[in-house]
């Protein structure tokens, strides 16, 4: 039987504000319902190693939702951050920082990282997937084109490689395309799998 198969006596739930996300668990096939928006304080230790913070905001995010989980229902929350060397390149403030982040990465190699954790009424489990972005050397003017017409103020690194930048400025990427668009399908589809199998009797 197929994973969207096996899932459909259950209560997926999606906890995000990124479309990409919404857009990647759709093509999956798995049926689910989007979460009510909700407050949670990104913030995490400043010791914590940089490609160990979207798994930790992953499940800072679980634990931050406010409606309790009832037999059945599975919660999934993610977080994807831009590591560029031991630095994480969050979120941009404005046009200015966006176009600051975009020439650091300029001709280098970065990491993304997603971490993502199950939660069920019982069960938590957490993983997280890491791809390499080597980015070519770009100019002012495609930063600068890039950020103005694409407005990436919302996502890590300020870049979204589904967008122009990506076709036009990636020279090459080493592990899942879909991790650096915001979640790495193939392992979350492997992880439900094993969550699933090791659940309760109530479900």
């Amino acid at each position: 039987m197929l994973l969207h198969d096996k899932l459909k006596s259950f209560n997926i739930i999606l906890a995000s504000a990124s479309p990409r996300r919404r857009e990647l668990l759709q093509a999956t096939g798995i049926e689910y319902r989007l979460a009510a928006k909700f407050e949670c304080d990104e913030v995490y230790p400043a010791s914590l190693p940089a490609e160990a913070v979207a798994e930790y905001l992953s499940q800072l995010k679980s634990h931050a939702y406010p409606t309790p989980l009832s037999c059945g229902d599975i919660l999934i929350t993610a977080d994807t951050t831009v590591v560029l060397g031991n630095e994480v390149l969050g979120k941009p403030a404005d046009e200015a920082e966006a176009r600051a982040m975009i020439a650091r990465l300029s001709g280098r190699e970065h990491s993304v990282v997603t971490g993502v954790t199950l939660r069920s009424l019982d069960n938590e489990r957490s993983f997280s997937s890491k791809s390499k972005v080597r980015f070519a050397e770009l100019t002012e003017e495609q930063i600068a084109y890039y950020v103005e017409n694409y407005r990436p103020m919302d996502k890590a690194g300020a870049y979204g490689i589904q967008e122009w930048i990506g076709y036009c400025g990636i020279e090459s990427i080493e592990g899942s395309f879909y991790n650096v668009m915001g979640l790495p399908v193939q392992r979350l589809c492997r992880e439900l799998e094993c969550f699933i199998e090791h659940l309760p009797s109530c479900y």
